[in-house]
């Protein structure tokens, strides 16, 4: 089993950075340094090298160090399947570059499944405590790592619905339009229909291997599920039934549709209902509940990654240990002897280190590697 995946990573003008270079021949790494000084910058490039995006921002151009035009950022992938080299090229006012081992990718997702990774925050509370919106995010990002078709199916699921609701307020001002409604109903629930039924595939494996940990965590206190909740009502699980199913559902319903100008149904609606012994811990949980739910998933996605795809993706934690009591805290370690874990914190103090190995501790100071660090030669 390959547990260390990324061994290099390079960044110019990245954030609060000038320029760094590292090169990675551990499992674990640890970002040492006070708050603001630049430790979750070093994360987010890793994971934007996993999905072509943020996880912070939406906009590429908040990327881009103050007062520069551009920011790059390179890494070097090791899987069983070869080496990758992964570039990212940001500039203002012009369209982000990826390449793949020198050659432009098309589009963003060519990028998928040559680094997976999970990444675990503070901010992942709101997977438990906002709207749905967060909960979607977390499906389609995790599918789309596993599935790299998931993606494309997404993109264009959302590129007809937009299509769609366009029609929708046109509809109102040339009636007559509406006898093109049909074209579209029907493409939105065939794409639709392929990412609800990938969605409950996801959820029903998921929410196995969640239960089993949080029985772990909680000492068989508690019963940890996940309910896959669509706008779509469908009795059986088949591509077939879940097309037709759509379908008939945006036909029920283009009266409302068009007097509202949106798309009322549809797995842009999907929600996920989290509860422990049977109680929504979103709106009746405690804090501690939730917080154990959200490790809970994270630990599973780990699992079921590799289930999937054969490798453990790469584990990315900002500052979650001071989120975490003891026991939390110890379950979280028992899994990064299984997986290349990079961990950002204040103090090494927090930490229950002592039984770890393979480890290396970098010191963040001020946009630069301070403490013990190797050249990755990967900056030109």
């Amino acid at each position: 089993m390959l547990k260390l995946i990324l061994r290099a990573l390079s960044m110019h003008n990245f954030r609060n950075y000038v320029k760094l270079e590292l090169k990675f021949n551990s499992n674990l790494i640890l970002f040492i340094g006070k708050n603001a000084q630049g430790k979750t910058n070093i994360l987010e490039s890793i994971f934007l090298s996993c999905t072509g995006r943020s996880h912070r921002t939406s906009k590429d151009r908040e990327l881009i160090r103050w007062g520069q035009d551009f920011a790059a950022v390179k890494i070097l992938v090791e899987k069983k399947i070869g080496p990758s080299m992964i570039e990212i090229l940001i500039k203002n006012r012009e369209k982000k570059k990826i390449l793949i081992n020198g050659i432009p990718a098309q589009r963003i997702g060519e990028l998928m499944g040559h680094l997976n990774c999970v990444m675990f925050s503070p901010e992942d509370l709101k997977l438990v405590k906002e709207g749905p919106v967060e909960r979607r995010r977390f499906m389609d990002m995790e599918l789309s790592q596993i599935k790299p078709q998931y993606f494309y199916h997404l993109q264009k699921y959302i590129g007809i619905l937009n299509q769609r609701n366009s029609l929708l307020k046109e509809i109102n001002q040339k009636p007559y339009l509406r006898k093109t409604l049909p074209v579209w109903n029907e493409q939105l629930a065939e794409i639709g229909s392929y990412i609800i039924y990938q969605r409950h595939l996801f959820v029903e494996k998921l929410k196995n291997i969640a239960r089993e940990i949080h029985q772990e965590i909680s000492h068989h206190s508690e019963d940890f599920n996940i309910e896959y909740k669509s706008s779509i009502d469908y009795k059986s699980v088949q591509p077939e039934i879940i097309q037709n199913n759509f379908l008939k559902s945006l036909e029920e319903n283009e009266e409302e549709d068009i007097s509202r100008c949106i798309t009322s149904r549809g797995c842009h609606r999907d929600d996920l209902i989290f509860t422990i012994n049977d109680i929504d811990i979103r709106t009746y949980g405690s804090q501690g509940q939730q917080r154990t739910a959200v490790l809970s998933l994270k630990l599973a996605e780990l699992e079921l990654m590799f289930q999937e795809t054969g490798e453990y993706p790469v584990l990315l934690l900002d500052d979650v240990m001071s989120e975490l009591d003891s026991t939390r805290k110890k379950m979280l370690f028992q899994y990064l002897n299984k997986v290349q874990t990079f961990i950002t914190a204040t103090e090494l103090e927090s930490l229950p280190l002592s039984d770890m190995k393979d480890l290396k501790v970098i010191k963040i100071h001020q946009g630069e590697a301070v403490g013990p660090v190797e050249n990755s030669g990967l900056l030109v």
